[in-house]
């Protein structure tokens, strides 16, 4: 009975009785085979609410023994199961009901999503839970549509492709959009008949063993998609490095991203790998400013600037540097910080303790470099919880170290360029290439310029479109593989050549 109120206190602003009785009901156990199971080693972790601190929940500690046995349960799935070959009209209509109940399900996802990983509730509402469901709504829609080609060939042969599914996938997602990452990964990889065991990240993995659930109550066959939770180096890393093991994707740093394809050489895995960013965001006088100070806004403070693709580096031409920093200064000041779960609130708290040391780190870092800090620069006021003040920093250069590293935080570093010319140059001087904006009213400047950047999304006059029809990555060490519209469908099928004697 002690348990409760503590619960009751973690989850403090949760409306959903089912988003209570969720937490309640005992240590969080792995999917492995269409069962829960608790972890071998009996071993548990706990998982904080980042704004007050508290505990959600125990979840269980997976390592290498359970690892191999979720990738056992999928290998008996792809090998003897029926979801690989299934008729593709079934597999259509059981994403389309995962869809259907990620979005009956949707106020508890948002709460789980919001007390785990700290976005406002007006995010995961807004945001993370009707694009998860659109996204298996999407690829729903390809399992239809995987074709194989014939080929021109002589009278006497019949020559085809065969378009089929790579097997085990060992799918790692990030803390930033949990749930959403599940679903760019799960969703095209079961659209294409294949099975998975996904990593959800140790920090959030409360909506991954949802979405379990969810999965089972659609229908999905035992050991098609399995979920170990447990930490990196020891789940990830036996996940990565298993013989077992056909695919990984992963998204995430990119220093973890090369360690894995260093360690996934063992069986010649195929890989895909989403990145860190340090974008860039470029603003010409000539741009609707209102549009640009409320774009660049968005695209650093969103998510606490916990986004991959975030516009951190804000190049903005001399002759209106002051005047857009200015802005962009009075915006970020404006917005609210505090309680995700007040729909007032605009930022909520960082996910971890560590990360809210390492955003601090780098705010020390840039005020020594000599940047100035116009706004923020602090921890937030709350006595508990990860909140940093929402930061812009002026007087910027693109040698500082808040200007070359990932921050992955609430923190804009503002760099003012002399000419196009300058902003491309400045703009690819980095070793990442995820995304870029462009901002002018000048259409041949912005189609030049997108041109120029080095970056797999480059948005004009806007900033953080994204949708399941248009493929997302990354250039440079901001990865390889494109994720979401018909490029998933590569990552996740092989070609089969076939020549028939005739």
């Amino acid at each position: 009975m002690a348990a409760t109120p503590s619960v009751e206190t973690a989850a403090r602003g949760a409306k959903s009785s089912a988003t209570l009785e969720f937490l309640k009901s005992g240590p969080k156990k792995l999917l492995i085979g269409g069962k829960w199971v608790a972890a071998k080693s009996g071993k548990t972790f706990e998982t904080l609410n980042p704004a007050n601190e508290e505990v959600l929940a125990l979840v269980a500690e997976g390592d290498k023994e359970d690892v191999d046995e979720a990738v056992k349960a999928a290998r008996k799935a792809f090998e003897e199961g029926k979801w690989p070959r299934m008729n593709p009209h079934e597999r259509t209509r059981l994403l389309l009901k995962i869809a259907d109940l990620i979005e009956k399900n949707a106020e508890q996802l948002a709460e789980l999503e919001t007390l785990d990983n700290g976005k406002t509730i007006f995010e995961s509402k807004n945001i993370d839970v009707p694009i998860t469901a659109e996204v298996f709504r999407y690829y729903a829609g390809w399992a239809t549509k995987i074709y194989g080609e014939t080929n021109p060939s002589t009278p006497d042969v019949f020559n085809f492709t065969l378009r089929e599914p790579v097997g085990v996938c060992g799918q790692i997602i990030p803390w930033n959009f949990p749930l959403l990452m599940a679903s760019w990964k799960i969703a095209p990889a079961l659209a294409c008949g294949n099975t998975v065991v996904l990593k959800p990240a140790e920090q959030t993995p409360l909506t991954a063993l949802r979405l379990g659930e969810i999965l089972l109550e659609a229908g999905l066959p035992e050991g098609v998609v399995n979920v170990v939770t447990g930490f990196g180096p020891t789940a990830g890393g036996a996940l990565v490095t298993h013989p077992d093991v056909d695919k990984i994707a992963f998204t995430g740093s990119t220093e973890v991203g090369k360690a894995i394809q260093r360690e996934s050489v063992g069986n010649l895995k195929r890989i895909s790998l989403e990145l860190g960013g340090k974008s860039p965001n470029i603003i010409f006088p000539d741009a609707d400013v209102n549009m640009a100070v409320f774009g660049s806004m968005m695209g650093i403070f969103l998510n606490q600037g916990q986004v991959c693709c975030a516009g951190s580096r804000i190049f903005v031409q001399e002759s209106m540097y002051d005047q857009f920093t200015d802005s962009l200064s009075q915006m970020a000041q404006g917005l609210t910080l505090g309680d995700p779960f007040d729909p007032n609130v605009r930022m909520g708290p960082l996910v971890s303790k560590e990360q809210h040391e390492r955003v601090l780190g780098y705010l020390s870092a840039g005020k020594s470099e000599g940047a100035k800090v116009k706004v923020g620069g602090d921890r937030g006021p709350q006595e508990r919880g990860y909140y940093v003040k929402p930061t812009v920093f002026t007087g910027v250069n693109n040698a500082m170290k808040i200007a070359r590293e990932e921050i992955f935080g609430p923190v804009a570093a503002a760099i003012p360029f002399k000419d196009e010319n300058d902003a491309v140059l400045q703009g690819n001087d980095t070793a990442y290439g995820l995304a870029a904006a462009v901002w002018t009213k000048d259409i041949s400047r912005a189609i030049k310029v997108a041109r120029s950047l080095k970056a797999g999304t480059v948005w004009i006059n806007n900033y953080g479109m994204l949708d399941p029809i248009t493929p997302f990555g990354g250039y440079k060490q901001s990865g390889f593989g494109r994720e979401l519209g018909k490029y998933a469908i590569d990552l996740y099928t092989q070609i089969k050549s076939v020549y028939a004697r005739l």
